[in-house]
């Protein structure tokens, strides 16, 4: 997904608000606002603002997993398996 796909003064977004609410939600892609031709902030709606925070969460996690694995704090599957059929899981 791009970053945005519309670009609007901040101007807009001050007279515009509840058309840029309603758009938003129905479009779920973010609005870039420019001040002075300079990219200031990004405008997104709340489901899609989530669904990021997800995403982001979920990518820490599998960056804690990597660097684990790295540096050798990880157990083999067999061996977690075997625990789990034998009832001694910590």
């Amino acid at each position: 997904m791009k970053l945005a796909t519309q670009v609007k003064p901040i101007s807009y977004l001050k007279s515009h608000a509840a058309d840029i609410v309603r758009d938003l939600a129905e479009r779920r892609e973010p609005l870039l606002i420019t001040q002075n031709g300079e990219a200031k902030l990004v405008v997104m709606d709340v489901h899609s603002y989530e669904a990021q925070e997800q995403t982001l969460a979920l990518l820490k996690i599998l960056a804690l997993g990597q660097r684990e694995i790295e540096q050798g704090q990880f157990r083999s599957a067999g061996d977690v398996f075997a625990e789990l059929e034998q009832g001694d899981a910590p």
